[in-house]
């Protein structure tokens, strides 16, 4: 479990491709206080280290996982947001987060006011993910607040401090990013649905 709050960028020193899995070897401010089996979200994406060598740590997607994120066009050089598991007992500054990603979702709109950025994003309906105003969403690891809820849309507000730390700083009209919806929405719209589905 996660909260959505990143605690570092990490950035992509190699990837490898052995069949349908890839591996990438991060290095990051946090490496030297991993362990090997330590679960490690990855633009929201939970993956397990399985290899640390100095600063570079390795971990593993499985095709699936390339398919339904955007681990896939990882290229060397790319930042990373990072965040490590919850620890039971702390704080919950973010929300729950599963680093599970639902599905992915594309920036349409970036816009900047008053020192704060504002970016839209939309994403394909049907696979029976919801967004409400005030509601909470993942993306690529973010925690944050839904500003406008579309039919296929939702628009976001992001401070200096975010946009400064995690990669909403490389966003532009058409990128690809990992969106989590929130867990209590997921089981909420699956209630509300026939038995039948």
């Amino acid at each position: 479990m996660f909260t959505g709050i990143i605690e570092s960028l990490g950035e992509v020193q190699q990837l490898e491709k052995e069949g349908g899995n890839l591996h990438i070897s991060i290095k990051s401010g946090i490496t030297d206080e991993l362990k090997i089996d330590q679960s490690v979200a990855h633009n929201g994406v939970c993956l397990t280290v399985v290899a640390i060598e100095g600063p570079v740590y390795t971990v593993t997607a499985i095709e699936e996982t390339l398919q339904k994120s955007n681990l896939g066009e990882l290229t060397v050089g790319d930042k990373v947001n990072l965040e490590r598991a919850m620890v039971l007992g702390s704080r919950l500054d973010g929300h729950i987060v599963q680093g599970h990603v639902d599905q992915t979702g594309k920036c349409i709109a970036v816009s900047q006011k008053d020192g704060s950025w504002f970016f839209t994003f939309e994403y394909d309906t049907t696979y029976n993910n919801v967004t409400i105003e005030k509601g909470s969403i993942t993306i690529d690891g973010v925690s944050l607040t839904v500003v406008d809820s579309g039919a296929n849309t939702f628009s976001v507000a992001i401070i200096p401090y975010t946009y400064e730390n995690t990669r909403f700083n490389t966003y532009k009209v058409g990128s690809t990013v990992n969106l989590e919806f929130d867990v209590i929405g997921k089981y909420v719209a699956r209630m509300m649905q026939p038995l039948s589905q």
